[in-house]
C-alpha cells in the first residue's frame, strides 16, 4: 500500500509542478486538481505503451514514475520556482485567516468542498464492498457495470493482456477506452486490492472535478456564488422525478418520513419508463469509469479555450482582490466601477474575484504565459482522451471545431487541433486497427433520443424539469445589457450540437449510450443557469426563496439520488465466497494467458482471474458493436455436449471450462460430456476442466 500511495502522490504532485508550463495565476488548489487528472492520465499512457512490451511488472511502474519525475526539472527554472513559493505561501495564509479569523466566504468554500469529499467518500466506499461473504455494490446501476470493469482490470494486472484482446470476448482487439481501468491495474501491482485499487483513483478524480468545474465557472462567469452553484447544478442533474417521493409519501404509513427511510434506487433513470436522464453520480462517474477521467479532462480544456481565446480580453480580468475588499482597492477602470456595484443585467452583483482561494494573490509577473501555450496546453490534454473516454473525446473535438469558427482566432485554434492530432492520431490509429467492432451499428437515424412513444418535449420536460426554460431565460434576460455576453455565448452556442445531434443520430449501438454526448450540454449550460439563478439572488428575500425553490427544482431528483446510496445500506452481489475462492483457484492452475469457455453472465467468476473469456455477458459485447449471437450459440452447443463440441472447442482454442452454477442453470450443462476432460480444480459447485492435454 506504502507503495501505491507513493504512487499516486507522484502523479498528482508531477501533474501540479506542469501547471506551471501553461497556468499563470491559478491557485495551488486549482494546481492540483489539474494535476491529478492530468498525472493519472500520463501515468497510464506512459506505463500502458512500456507494459506492452514487457508486461505489467514493476519494470513499467519504475520507468514511467521516472517519466513522472521529469517534471520536477521545470523547477530549476527561477520563476517557477518563486510562483510555487508563493502559491504555497498564499494556501498558507489560507489556512492561517481559517483559523484565526474565519469569515463567512472562507467558511462557505471549506464547508462545500468538505461535503463533498464526504459524500465521494461514502460513494465510493459503496461502489464496490467486500465482505466475508463476497463482493458487492451498493449502486443498483452498478450492478451490470462492476463486473465488467473488474474483468478489464484483472486482464491487465494478472492475466498480462498485450496486446489487449477483449477480455469479455477473446480473440479480439480490444477497442472499448480501457485507461481508467488500466490505472486502477497498475494501482493493483504496486499492492492494493481490486476495491482499494479503484477507490483510491475514484475518490481522488471525482474531488478534482469539482474543483475544476468551480474554476471553470469562475473564470468565465466571475461570479462567485455562481460558480459554487455550477458543480451542484452539473452533479446533481435530473428532472421531475421528484414528484415520485410525494407519491410514495402518500402511499407510506409514515408519510414522507417513511418514504425518506426507504428510498428508491434512483428517481431520474427507471428501466421501462420515460425516466431516462440519470444522475450523474448514479449512473455515469460511478458506473461508467472512463468519463471520471474523461469529463475532468474536458473540462480543463474547455477552462484554457476560454482563457486564451476570451479571458484576456473581457473588461476588469482582474476581479476585486482580497486587499481591493478591505479597502485598499486600486483605481477601477469605468467597466469595472460599473460591474462592481451591478451585475449584467441591472441586477446587483456580489463581490467576484478569479481563484478559489479568497487569499490568493495572484503574481501573473512571474510566469510569461502566452495564450498559445494554454491552446497547446488544452490540445496536449484533449490528445490524451481516446484511450480515457471517446464519447469525450468526440465532443471536445466537435465543440471546439465550431468555437472555433465562431471566434475566427485561426492562429490559436490550429495551435489546439495540431497539438491534440499529434497526442491522439497515434491512439486513434492503434485502437481502431484490424477492430472487430461493426461501425454501422453506432450510427444511424433515430429522433427523440430514449424517449420511446413520448413526445419529444414533454419527454425532456420531464427529464430535465425547469432547467431548459431556466437556461433560455438566461440566454434571453436582458436589462442593461444581455445577462450572457456576446464572447460567452458565442463560446456557448457550439455545446448545442451535444443537445441536438444526439436527438437526431444515434451514436451507439444502445442509444442510451448517447447521454456520454448529451451531458456535455447539460454541463456547459449549468453556469449560465447557475448565472441566472445568482442575479436573481440579490434581489430582495422575497426572489432569494424563488431562487431557493428553482435550485431545488433542477437539482433535487438528483439529490435523492446520491442520498439513496449513501443512506441505503442495500447491497447487490456480485460474486459470493465460493465463487471468489474458485477465482483463486483459477489463478493458481492456469496460466495468465488461459482462454476458458464459461456460461456468458455478466458476473463470472472467472472475470476475477484476468484471464481470457470466450464470452461474457452478451449485453456488454452488443454494446461495444460486437457480432455475438453466433458465439453464444457455439457456447450452447459446447455445454449441451452436441456433436459438434469437440470442433468448437478446437476453433476456439479453449484450453479450460467452467461447470458451475452459472452452466448447470442457464446451460444445463451436460455433466457426461466433461467427465472425458481432467478435472484440475474445484470449489464448492464449481469444477474446472483442462480441455487441452
Amino acid at each position: 500500500m506504502v507503495i501505491s500511495l507513493a504512487l499516486a502522490t507522484l502523479v498528482v504532485i508531477s501533474g501540479t509542478i506542469a501547471t506551471y508550463l501553461y497556468e499563470r495565476e491559478a491557485p495551488l488548489s486549482v494546481r492540483l486538481c489539474e494535476g491529478a487528472c492530468v498525472g493519472f492520465a500520463v501515468l497510464g499512457l506512459v506505463a500502458f505503451v512500456i507494459a506492452s512490451l514487457v508486461g505489467l511488472t514493476s519494470l513499467p511502474v519504475f520507468l514511467t514514475a521516472i517519466v513522472l519525475a521529469v517534471s520536477f526539472v521545470l523547477l530549476l527554472d527561477k520563476q517557477r520556482r518563486q510562483a510555487l513559493r508563493t502559491d504555497f505561501f498564499n494556501a498558507f495564509r489560507f489556512l492561517k485567516h481559517l483559523f484565526q479569523a474565519p469569515d463567512r466566504r472562507t467558511l462557505g468554500y471549506v464547508f462545500f468542498y468538505c461535503a463533498a469529499a464526504a459524500v465521494f467518500w461514502r460513494i465510493f466506499n459503496r461502489a464496490v464492498i467486500v465482505t466475508s461473504e463476497g463482493m458487492f455494490t451498493g449502486l443498483l446501476n452498478n450492478f451490470g457495470d462492476l463486473p465488467f470493469h473488474v474483468s478489464v482490470i484483472t486482464s491487465f494486472a494478472f492475466g498480462n493482456n498485450f496486446p489487449p484482446q477483449d477480455p469479455t470476448y477473446a480473440g479480439v482487439s480490444f477497442t472499448y477506452p480501457f485507461l481508467t481501468d488500466f490505472i486502477s491495474a497498475i494501482f493493483v501491482r504496486t499492492g492494493l486490492n481490486l476495491r482499494e485499487s479503484m477507490f483510491i483513483e475514484n475518490f481522488i478524480l471525482a474531488l478534482a472535478f469539482v474543483g475544476l468545474l468551480h474554476r471553470w465557472a469562475l473564470v468565465m462567469l466571475r461570479d462567485r456564488l455562481a460558480a459554487i452553484a455550477t458543480p451542484i447544478i452539473v452533479l446533481l442533474n435530473g428532472g421531475f422525478g421528484w414528484i415520485l417521493l410525494w407519491q410514495q409519501s402518500k402511499a407510506s404509513e409514515q408519510g414522507l418520513y417513511g418514504a425518506l427511510k426507504n428510498l428508491p434506487p434512483s428517481f431520474t433513470i427507471i428501466p421501462d419508463t420515460v425516466w431516462r436522464w440519470g444522475n450523474a453520480i448514479s449512473t455515469l462517474l460511478v458506473p461508467q469509469r472512463g468519463m471520471l477521467l474523461g469529463l475532468p479532462l474536458a473540462v480543463i480544456v474547455f477552462t484554457h479555450w476560454w482563457l486564451a481565446t476570451e479571458g484576456e480580453r473581457q473588461p476588469g480580468d482582474r476581479e476585486i482582490s482580497a486587499n481591493q475588499d478591505d479597502g485598499k482597492a486600486k483605481k477601477l477602470t469605468k467597466t469595472q466601477k460599473k460591474n462592481a456595484g451591478h451585475g449584467k443585467g441591472g441586477l446587483p452583483a456580489p463581490k467576484r474575484r478569479q481563484s478559489l482561494d479568497s487569499s490568493h494573490t495572484p503574481a501573473p509577473f512571474l510566469l510569461q504565459i502566452r495564450p498559445w501555450h494554454k491552446m497547446a496546453a488544452a490540445g496536449v490534454v484533449a490528445g490524451l482522451l481516446p484511450l480515457v473516454h471517446a464519447h469525450s473525446f468526440i465532443a471536445v473535438m466537435g465543440v471546439g471545431f465550431f468555437i472555433g469558427l465562431l471566434q475566427r482566432r485561426w492562429r490559436l485554434w490550429a495551435v489546439f487541433f495540431i497539438t491534440a492530432s499529434l497526442v491522439a492520431v497515434p491512439q486513434m490509429f492503434w485502437s481502431t486497427h484490424q477492430s472487430a467492432v461493426d461501425a454501422t451499428k453506432f450510427f444511424e437515424w433515430h429522433l427523440g433520443w430514449d424517449r420511446g412513444k413520448e413526445s419529444a418535449v414533454w419527454f425532456w420536460f420531464r427529464n430535465t424539469g425547469l432547467f431548459i426554460p431556466l437556461l433560455v431565460t438566461a440566454i434571453l434576460w436582458r436589462g442593461r445589457e444581455y445577462l450572457v455576453s456576446k464572447p460567452l455565448l458565442f463560446f456557448y452556442l457550439p455545446f448545442l450540437l451535444c443537445f441536438l445531434v444526439p436527438n437526431v443520430i444515434k451514436l451507439a449501438p444502445w442509444v442510451w449510450d448517447n447521454i456520454k454526448i448529451l451531458y456535455y450540454w447539460w454541463l456547459a449550460s449549468a453556469p449560465l443557469v447557475a448565472l441566472l439563478l445568482a442575479r436573481l439572488w440579490h434581489y430582495g428575500t422575497p426572489v432569494k426563496l424563488l431562487v431557493i425553490g428553482l435550485f431545488c427544482a433542477i437539482t433535487l431528483a438528483g439529490a435523492l439520488d446520491v442520498a439513496a446510496i449513501t443512506l441505503r445500506s442495500n447491497r447487490y452481489e456480485i460474486f459470493d465466497t465460493r465463487g471468489i475462492r474458485f477465482s483463486e483457484l483459477v489463478k493458481q492452475v492456469t496460466e495468465p494467458s488461459a482462454r476458458i469457455v464459461h456460461a456468458p453472465v455478466h458476473n463470472h467468476p472467472v472475470f476475477l482471474t484476468g484471464r481470457r473469456s470466450l464470452m461474457g455477458y452478451p449485453g456488454h459485447i452488443w454494446t461495444h458493436g460486437l457480432e455475438f449471437s453466433e458465439r453464444e450459440a457455439e457456447i450452447r452447443r459446447i455445454y449441451s455436449g452436441a456433436p459438434d463440441a469437440i470442433a468448437l472447442l478446437d476453433k476456439h482454442q479453449i484450453e479450460y471450462a467452467v461447470v458451475g452454477p452459472h452452466e448447470r442453470n442457464l446451460l444445463t450443462a451436460n455433466a457426461q460430456f466433461f467427465e472425458r476432460f481432467r478435472n484440475v480444480g474445484e470449489v464448492g459447485e464449481y469444477r474446472l476442466f483442462k480441455i487441452k492435454p
